[in-house]
């Protein structure tokens, strides 16, 4: 996996929800199943991406596509940040070959479609060839919450790289706290019926967002290390700890 290519797609990919119908040739498809081995994960859970047909996916906000990816994985601690940390780089990766793909965050694959024994679905992204405009023109589209409204300072190009990431619904339920040579992640509480929805999207956003700031750790010649820390910030009002980035 070219991560530097990645690192570059984070300046310009956007969420594309129209696609052209046409199934993909075989050796496109093939090159991105052949990148799925090479996905970094953030933590040593076992997990699992398919690639299936656009039809084999059901719900009332599923994308019309010709293509999917199925994530699927252990239930364990922190799996859905780490889902999306990992499926964030196919993200890049299919806009760096000149694909559109769109997270899809309350599609289900129908039943015919069999996740692996012991674990379970996480989420689906929509993808094949766009039909409209691939890439953003420039900075200024994408529309996202100003580095000082989600960290503790007013600039750092690792951060900036986060700020920019995708969220369900452009929630952005990021906070970073910075200091010296280290970052500190948290996601915002929440309650109620928005839990029931918001709650496990907002992880797998949490895992995007660190992704960023990974592939920025590694543009800058860092070597970002991930890790619950046992001390750390107290988290702002209404955002809970989620993970540490050293080696920054």
């Amino acid at each position: 996996m070219d991560f530097e290519r990645l690192y570059q797609s984070i300046f310009r990919r956007k969420s594309v929800r129209k696609y052209e119908m046409t199934p993909l040739d075989a050796s496109v498809t093939d090159e991105v199943s052949r990148l799925i081995p090479s996905l970094k994960p953030l933590f040593d859970i076992r997990t699992d991406i398919s690639l299936v047909q656009g039809d084999t996916i059901r719900g009332l906000l599923a994308l019309k596509a010709p293509h999917y990816l199925v994530m699927s994985s252990e239930n364990r601690e922190g799996y859905l940040v780490n889902a999306g940390f990992i499926l964030q780089q196919m993200d890049l990766a299919l806009s760096a070959m000149g694909l559109g793909s769109c997270w899809v965050g309350l599609a289900k694959p129908s039943g015919n479609i069999a996740i692996k024994p012991g674990m379970e679905f996480v989420i689906a992204m929509a993808f094949g060839k766009a039909a409209g405009s691939l890439y953003r023109d420039s900075l200024s589209e994408f529309k996202r919450k100003p580095l000082g409204k989600i960290a503790n300072v007013p600039e750092d190009p690792l951060l900036e790289a986060a700020r920019l990431a995708p969220s369900s619904v452009n929630s952005q339920p990021w906070y970073f706290k910075k200091e010296a040579d280290r970052i500190h992640a948290y996601c915002i509480r929440t309650g109620g019926l928005k839990a029931l929805i918001y709650e496990r999207l907002n992880q797998i956003d949490m895992g995007i967002a660190l992704c960023h700031v990974w592939l920025a750790g590694l543009h800058l010649g860092k070597d970002p290390v991930f890790a619950r820390q046992p001390e750390f910030p107290e988290a702002p009002a209404g955002y809970e700890y989620v993970i540490s980035v050293s080696g920054i």
